[in-house]
């Protein structure tokens, strides 16, 4: 199933995906343009941590010249650097360098303490689409992303669904795709990366519990290019959709 968290009349509601429409809890189909897409996470499960991965694919640590970690680069985010599908994102005066970055993100449906790999997706509530905007100009060093560059109001946009995880019987075999106004510029496989899902939820819950709502960005492939104002960036996942958003 395909949920989605969105306002329409100036309520919020939740909402699934219904023939091309939107169906919201009280019957009522809309189509996707009469409402406005917030992030697509329940209020009774909201994130209290957001991880974040860093050059998560071979080819990406590669495109920006750095050797391949050999333990995952991973930082965090706040609520606030959230945005929904078909929102805007600002692009700071000045800067030289923004790109969008296409990640698969887990969201956890079970409180996660010490959890073995091979029991990891039954933690697993599903699955929805981020572009986590980096503004290189910010960045301190490639392996230490800093608040700006990644924590900024507004800069992550995430949805427009969370696909439930039995819709989603592979996570680790989904075909990535960018395109900036319509033109391909990234293109990738989750299966490429570094350290996959049931691994980072492994690795998170050895040291650190993870609750109900918690979102892990696993990184993204390389093909990142610079984003300007105007620019329509779509960051999609196969199963999971397209999300997306437009730099202001």
């Amino acid at each position: 199933m395909k949920r989605a968290r969105v306002v329409h009349e100036g309520l919020t509601h939740d909402a699934v995906e219904r023939d091309g429409q939107l169906l919201l809890g009280d019957g009522r189909l809309l189509p996707f343009d009469a409402v406005t897409w917030l992030p697509p996470i329940s209020p009774t499960a909201q994130p209290r941590t957001i991880l974040a991965l860093g050059l998560n694919y071979a080819d990406h640590a590669k495109e920006l010249a750095f050797k391949a970690p050999e333990e995952p680069l991973v930082f965090l985010k706040g609520e606030n650097a959230l945005t929904g599908h078909r929102r805007f994102t600002r692009r700071p005066e000045g800067v030289q360098f923004m790109h969008y970055e296409c990640e698969l993100t887990v969201v956890i449906g079970t409180t996660a303490r010490h959890v073995k790999r091979d029991h990891a997706y039954d933690f697993v509530a599903g699955y929805t689409v981020a572009n986590d905007y980096a503004v290189r100009d910010y960045l301190e060093n490639w392996y230490r992303p800093n608040l700006r560059v990644k924590n900024r109001d507004g800069a992550t946009p995430l949805g427009p669904w969370l696909v439930d995880a039995r819709d989603v019987p592979d996570p680790m075999a989904l075909a990535l795709q960018t395109t900036v106004n319509g033109k391909v510029t990234q293109s990738g496989n989750t299966r490429d990366m570094i350290f996959d899902v049931p691994f980072l939820i492994e690795y998170f819950s050895s040291f650190m519990t993870l609750h109900p709502g918690d979102l892990i960005l696993t990184g993204t492939p390389d093909g990142v290019v610079d984003c300007r104002r105007g620019d329509v960036v779509v960051t999609e996942i196969e199963s999971l959709g397209a999300l997306v958003n437009t730099i202001e």
